[in-house]
């Protein structure tokens, strides 16, 4: 069955074509195109919904040419449900097969299927690229321009690999960590990639949680959150995982499910939704829904433990995840985080929550387009005269990174709390 047809069709008529949406939206600014706006890609929605238009390659294409930053969401008077449309839409790409080939699909079944339903697996993957990294044979084939010899797109995407962490979360942080003095009881969210890239600032969140009077509990080898594959059509394989994330926390004895990543945070928030027919897991979803928090909207919620001592940064800027801000809502609060630590100044980024261009896979997926973006918030990072910038997300950090090279650091406002709280402590 058709998914657009399926879906509740006043959720399609909501748009009332105004064109709020489009200046904030990056695809059509860039080209001035009707279809490449968020209202042109619901009228093609809505389209096939009525049987007017076929779902065909072209249509794939468009779908897939959105980033999904869901800036139409914050702009839109209408309260339109894009992230609802869009995800649909490219499920239905996927159930019709208009987009296979031989190489996406098996790119798409390694991935989706394979690497990513895994997380040992995954883990496993990360430590041979992690020893491959240790090894130095990267940087040595990199200056003999050996991965030239690659066909172009994994030639393109090998100096994007991102630095595989010295150790993985589990080996971080302990199962439970207590702090001296209680005051809630939360789980955390250690993710994947950021699990791999990042593992560190899951071992921040732990301690900034820690210091704010939070016992944390961190379940073993946790699974993807699925937000990768409900993004890319894959809807059954998001929902097993979003099943696997719900049993592996015990809902009833914790106060929240904390996420220090704002693509994921933004789909955690949606489990409800996701497994709404699913008898079993229905009524947990929604728990679990009121439950996920934000690290940085939960630390503005309880009260932030202002730290005695700064960070040793004394300006940076704060790049928004699209995810955090437009699809959670969550904008001042990382701004507040910031803002409690000694000395620090948070200057303004023009722009701030303009998308990087890594949407996800979209800067493998797009690089053209990924390419533009990632340029313009460079430029306007570099109009802030700061060398240290802060984001919320790993993909985000990632493509920042990858822009900036030496010109400015990346970092995240967590990663400065948990710092700001170590001096504190060792200054004792």
């Amino acid at each position: 069955m058709n998914l657009l047809k399926s879906l509740d069709y006043s959720v399609l008529q909501q748009c009332m074509h105004c064109g709020m949406c489009l200046p904030t939206c990056p695809t059509y600014m860039e080209t001035k195109k009707e279809r490449n706006s968020p209202r042109g890609r619901i009228s093609l929605m809505r389209s096939v919904a009525d049987g007017e238009l076929e779902v065909t390659k072209a249509f794939s294409d468009e779908m897939y040419y959105c980033l999904g930053c869901l800036a139409c969401q914050t702009a839109c008077p209408a309260g339109v449900n894009y992230a609802e449309l869009f995800e649909t839409a490219r499920a239905e790409t996927e159930r019709s097969g208009v987009a296979q080939s031989a190489e996406r699909d098996f790119w798409r079944w390694l991935t989706l299927n394979v690497m990513f339903m895994h997380p040992r697996l995954l883990r496993l993957a990360g430590w041979g690229l992690r020893l491959w990294q240790k090894s130095g044979l990267d940087v040595k084939l990199r200056r003999v321009k050996f991965f030239g010899l690659l066909p172009k797109k994994l030639r393109d995407l090998e100096p994007q690999t991102p630095k595989v962490s010295p150790a993985f979360s589990d080996s971080l942080i302990e199962a439970v960590e207590t702090p001296v003095e209680k005051k809630y009881r939360v789980g955390l969210l250690t993710g994947c990639i950021q699990d791999l890239a990042f593992s560190n600032i899951n071992r921040d969140t732990a301690d900034v949680l820690l210091a704010n009077g939070c016992e944390v509990v961190t379940p073993r080898a946790q699974s993807c959150c699925g937000s990768l594959h409900a993004h890319n059509g894959a809807v059954e394989l998001a929902r097993e995982l979003a099943r696997r994330q719900i049993d592996s926390f015990d809902l009833d004895n914790l106060d929240a499910i904390i996420t220090n990543a704002g693509g994921c945070g933004s789909h955690l928030k949606t489990y409800g939704h996701l497994l709404h027919e699913d008898l079993l897991y229905a009524a947990r979803a929604r728990q679990w829904d009121r439950k996920v928090k934000d690290i940085h909207e939960w630390l503005v919620q309880t009260g932030i433990r202002r730290p005695e001592h700064g960070a040793g940064v004394t300006e940076v800027t704060y790049h928004e995840s699209c995810h955090l801000c437009h699809g959670q809502k969550v904008v001042s609060q990382p701004r507040q985080v910031l803002q409690a630590i000694p000395g620090l100044v948070l200057k303004e980024l023009p722009e701030s929550n303009w998308c990087c261009g890594s949407a996800g896979i979209y800067n493998i997926t797009q690089p053209e387009q990924s390419a533009k973006l990632l340029d313009r918030k460079v430029k306007n990072i570099a109009q802030t005269g700061v060398t240290v910038v802060t984001t919320s997300n790993p993909g985000c950090h990632l493509q920042l990174a990858n822009g900036l090279g030496a010109s400015a650091s990346v970092t995240q406002p967590v990663t400065l709390l948990a710092k700001a709280y170590r001096e504190e402590t060792a200054s004792v």
